[in-house]
């Protein structure tokens, strides 16, 4: 099986939870590093799918080169139809190659919440479940790509989530673990002096931080297995679990023109 590129942006940022996932179903990935002068490769092909992690810059930095450099590795694989899933910022430069604006948000969003997921497909993704927990920080959001569904919403913002095809954006981080928290936390701290109706202090992020983690990584075992059916592997190395279409490299479960 070709190998799963991670593009790692952030030395705080790992794969986290995700690499978890990938080693117990032992499946190949690599991790590359743009943001360090690590040239990435032009064509997407040689990867099975695409995982974009967070990043302290934004996605509409194309001065950076490494910026520019993802935006053209991900309309690749968008056109040869390698799966992609990004997650915060790899979710907004998502929407950016599809078509779709990200712009910052009017305040920082920064702890725990439970989102709605849309009937359809957003519960299908998440395995039935209504209101999972998740985690975000960050301060921009995206648009939902034309002809993308809507998977994920909340109390301050109606896009968090969605899938188009075989690619699937989230703007939460259902990657992290508790050891990367407590990281984040210590180089985040003055980000999180003057807490808000959007805005948790260190302490409450921290708080129940095991019990919390385990509730997140429910939703992500879900998300990450939903993904992983649509990558092009061998029979052996494949999936078990339900395929929620005969088209399994789709992750549009079911139309809901209501949240489109």
């Amino acid at each position: 099986m070709k190998p799963i590129a991670i593009l790692q942006h952030e030395p705080s940022q790992g794969p986290g939870y995700l690499s978890q996932v990938l080693r117990e179903q032992g499946l190949p990935h690599s991790l590359l590093h743009a943001t360090e002068g690590e040239p990435l490769p032009e064509r997407a092909d040689g990867f099975a799918g695409l995982v974009l992690l967070g990043s302290n810059h934004g996605a509409n930095e194309e001065q950076l080169p490494w910026v520019r450099a993802e935006l053209a590795l991900l309309r690749d694989a968008i056109a040869r139809g390698v799966p992609v899933l990004g997650h915060c910022f790899g979710a907004q430069l998502l929407a950016r190659a599809l078509g779709a604006r990200v712009q910052r948000n009017a305040r920082a969003q920064i702890g725990w919440s439970r989102l709605w997921t849309t009937p359809g497909a957003g519960r299908a993704l998440f395995d039935g479940a209504t209101r999972p927990w998740t985690f975000n920080w960050h301060y921009e959001g995206f648009e939902i790509p034309r002809g993308a569904q809507r998977l994920l919403f909340g109390r301050h913002s109606l896009n968090t989530g969605f899938a188009a095809g075989p690619h699937l954006g989230l703007q939460c981080h259902l990657e992290i673990t508790p050891e990367s928290l407590r990281a984040w936390c210590a180089e985040g701290r003055h980000e999180l002096a003057h807490p808000n109706e959007t805005v948790q202090c260190e302490a409450e992020l921290l708080r129940d931080l095991g019990p919390r983690c385990a509730l997140l990584h429910q939703g992500a075992r879900a998300v990450y297995r939903h993904w992983l059916e649509g990558l092009e592997r061998p029979l052996s190395l494949a999936v078990q679990g339900p395929v929620s279409r005969p088209d399994s490299r789709c992750l549009i479960l079911q139309q809901s023109r209501a949240y489109l």
